[in-house]
């Protein structure tokens, strides 16, 4: 059964599928249904979650085996399949048809992949098996549609932008959805958007924060502190302050950082490669040396301690420590650069 992506969530609660396959080669929109499945049925007891990443290579005999040894006390499971390319083989179509002929009421399997093309949705096998699959199938968000999309989004943090600030964001992204939706992280930060209540944007607003740079900006800071470019850190972070940037803007970057990083870091504590992890969670080739140096150098245990130590700095920053929040914010810096026995106030 085909669904469009924006009525997933309402299907979900009304039918129920032993395969749920979203399609496509927008990573942002892929992630987001991705997620609404995986939450959807966590919230009805599929607590257990494992992860399958077919690349060269991958035994499809490693899925059949998983999903037929059940234990007694087995839990209501999802089983994550990520496809890097949409030719499954025989050995994959094999297994799927094997879990679908099994139907398990307390597993669910989850597939992500590339857009299938036409030839592959009206093959023999997928036909055959399309009243048992939920096929979400993600289009691109073209330049004639972004900005209604840029507009949902806004409104859907409570901000309401005016004419001329869309225009001017729409054309800053020009389609790159991803850039779009860390355009508008950092509006809310600028509009400190903490609670209830529209928010309208203006467009002398949106220039102060969509204008490039001359020199740095956030995510350079970021990129540079994945490294462990300690100097150009300081020297990004001087620049940022002396332009007058408000910190929580800063502060709001580097802790969506740690929170992606995070769940990376634990998939290597569980001993999954470095090169797997950033293929499976598709970071952007320009950002793969810097995730792959702070995951070499990365801990869990690190992580929520710098977590910790953002939720102080943001105290600061509303006035209910009286620690500097620059100066704790460098010490953050450096502690996400690798930086050992980096200590921050306890205000």
């Amino acid at each position: 059964m085909r669904i469009k992506a924006e009525q997933l969530a309402k299907n979900l609660e009304l039918e129920k599928f032993p395969v749920y396959w979203i399609s496509g080669d927008e990573p942002l929109l892929i992630q987001e249904s991705t997620d609404l499945v995986r939450t959807h049925f966590r919230n009805i007891d599929f607590i257990e979650r494992e992860i399958f990443n077919v690349e060269r290579g991958f035994k499809w005999e490693h899925f059949s085996h998983t999903t037929t040894n059940l234990s007694l006390f087995s839990e209501k499971k999802i089983f994550d399949v990520r496809l890097h390319n949409t030719k499954l083989g025989q050995d994959g179509k094999k297994a799927i048809q094997s879990f679908l002929d099994e139907n398990n009421p307390d597993f669910i399997l989850l597939i992500s992949s590339p857009k299938l093309d036409k030839d592959y949705l009206n093959s023999h096998w997928f036909k055959t098996n399309t009243s048992h699959i939920a096929l979400v199938q993600i289009w691109p968000v073209n330049n004639e549609n972004l900005k209604h999309w840029l507009s949902q989004r806004l409104a859907r943090e409570g901000i309401n932008a005016d004419r001329e600030a869309l225009q001017l964001l729409t054309e800053k992204v020009e389609g790159n959805l991803l850039a779009a939706i860390q355009e508008i992280e950092k509006l809310k930060l600028l509009a400190n958007v903490t609670g209830p209540g529209q928010i309208t944007l203006n467009a002398k607003t949106t220039m102060q924060v969509i204008a490039d740079n001359s020199r740095y900006n956030v995510y350079n800071l970021i990129d540079s502190a994945l490294l462990g470019d300690t100097a150009r850190c300081l020297k990004i972070l001087a620049n940022l302050r002396g332009e007058g940037i408000f910190p929580l803007i800063i502060l709001g970057a580097i802790t969506r950082e740690l929170r992606v990083l995070l769940p990376l870091i634990e998939q290597k504590e569980r001993g999954q490669g470095i090169e797997t992890i950033i293929q499976s969670n598709r970071i952007w080739f320009n950002r793969k040396k810097a995730i792959a140096k702070a995951l070499q150098r990365g801990t869990s245990d690190n992580m929520w301690k710098m977590l910790a130590s953002a939720r102080k700095i943001d105290r600061s920053l509303k006035g209910i420590s009286s620690a500097n929040p620059w100066d704790e914010i460098s010490l953050l810096i450096l502690n996400l650069c690798g930086q050992k026995n980096i200590s921050h106030g306890t205000n």
